[in-house]
């Protein structure tokens, strides 16, 4: 059966996924189109943001669980281990928790 761009699913890290708040236990969805960024100051969620691009790092929020899709050109493989850009990063998986 071949699946038509219409109907296919969209990519894993364009795909919906649950942003959970280590500290508060808040769960805020993240839908196709939204970054976290936009999703956390919207659940009225100070979020320093300068570039919204993923260039200059002023938005790297501590992660927890989870697998990001990094997205961005200014952490260091080692800083991504740890942080993620949430301007512009993405979820892998189902759900990402971050140190909030």
């Amino acid at each position: 059966m071949q699946i038509s761009a219409s109907t296919a699913a969209p990519p894993a890290t364009e795909a919906a996924f649950e942003l959970v708040l280590a500290r508060s236990q808040l769960r805020l969805n993240v839908e196709p189109g939204e970054s976290m960024a936009d999703v956390l100051q919207l659940a009225g969620i100070a979020i320093d943001t300068l570039c919204e691009q993923g260039v200059c790092g002023t938005c790297a929020t501590r992660w927890l669980e989870g697998a990001p899709a990094h997205r961005d050109s200014c952490l260091s493989a080692e800083e991504q281990r740890t942080h993620v850009a949430v301007c512009c990063a993405r979820s892998h998986g189902a759900s990402l928790t971050l140190d909030l």
